[in-house]
């Protein structure tokens, strides 16, 4: 939710178990309209209101027409039937979806009672795409009190880890109101999963984790739970975000508020970001849908790879939380880009 450049909680507790997919050249299928599973019975308008949000955002001529046509067809579903293609990139691979949301932490503009733990500011000496000191280091040596960089303090510092690895969020505030935080840059340092290190350890099976359950596990361990935090050497540190109003979503990708079930994470390097995506996702809550790709993750990886933001605060959290599901990922291109992608289609 990052200009959130993410790793999301669940892209990075969840992705990072799985193998970094095998380099192959991406292969390409055109499709049809009703090959889409739902494609009928969905809110197009919807999609196309969320399209136009980031649409004139795109670099290129083709989607600029497109964006400025955007309005003038005669209903949202004509419009992306008449003006894209829809083209399954790398078909013989399964989709894996995961989901994420805007946590909502409580705080404090000022240090005190329960309001002990700080969201940083981003060091003037930390250059974009240096290494600086890791999370132990800055943790262990208080190598970032005293100057000034707090932002806002919180009360449980379990949840400022998951601020970090989620990469923005809103504060609820003791002083009343409330102050969203963006992604102010970073240490340098990869994200390290602690997830799989508490499956290494055996303390779980891959199946059973999940944020709530390393939270959970985290609080239950004083000791233990602060160390394995430290497992992970990236440190985020954060930016306040006035320029978003209170009723619009986190800033995404492309530096627009993203909107909830209708916007996804994606590996710009096969999905145009602002470009239009239709899922079929399975598990125990299915979701076939046409979302715009709007937002990245350092996880996000693959064709059929996505991330389905849900929302603000702890229900999207849980419903987040348990995705992990199979599907399919088919990315609607406009015409001469398909046809240029796959011209036997």
């Amino acid at each position: 939710m990052r200009h959130v450049r993410w790793a999301a909680a669940f892209i990075a507790l969840g992705a990072a178990m799985t193998p970094d997919p095998v380099e192959a050249a991406p292969t390409y299928e055109i499709l049809k309209f009703e090959d889409l599973d739902g494609w009928a019975e969905d809110d197009h308008a919807a999609a196309l209101e969320v399209f136009l949000e980031t649409c004139a955002d795109i670099k290129d001529a083709e989607w600029a027409t497109l964006c400025a046509l955007a309005t003038s067809q005669p209903s949202a579903r004509t419009f992306f039937e008449l003006f894209f293609r829809p083209v399954l990139i790398n078909g013989e691979e399964q989709a894996l979806f995961t989901g994420y949301f805007e946590p909502e932490l409580r705080g404090s503009r000022t240090r005190g009672g329960p309001y002990q733990y700080p969201l940083h500011s981003k060091p003037p000496e930390v250059a974009n795409g240096s290494t600086w000191y890791s999370r132990r280091e800055i943790e262990e040596q208080n190598l970032l009190e005293g100057r000034g960089l707090e932002l806002v303090w919180i009360d449980d510092p379990v949840d400022k880890f998951f601020l970090q690895v989620q990469g923005s969020g809103r504060v609820k505030l003791a002083e009343g109101g409330a102050m969203r935080v963006g992604y102010g840059g970073k240490n340098g340092h990869e994200y390290r999963s602690i997830g799989k290190e508490l499956i290494r350890r055996g303390i779980y099976e891959p199946h059973q984790v999940s944020a709530q359950v390393i939270q959970q596990w985290v609080k239950r361990n004083p000791v233990d739970g602060p160390e394995l935090l430290r497992h992970n050497p990236s440190y985020v540190f954060f930016r306040e975000v006035s320029e978003v109003p209170s009723h619009k979503g986190p800033l995404g990708a492309m530096n627009r508020s993203i909107t909830p079930m209708r916007s996804i994470a994606v590996d710009p390097s096969f999905n145009t970001l602002g470009g239009p995506v239709w899922i079929e996702k399975g598990g125990a809550t299915p979701l076939k849908r046409l979302m715009i790709a709007q937002d990245t993750g350092s996880a996000i990886k693959g064709a059929q790879r996505a991330d389905v933001y849900y929302g603000t605060g702890d229900q999207a959290g849980r419903a987040a939380g348990r995705i992990r599901d199979r599907g399919r990922l088919v990315a609607l291109m406009p015409i001469q880009t398909a046809y240029t992608l796959a011209p036997n289609g």
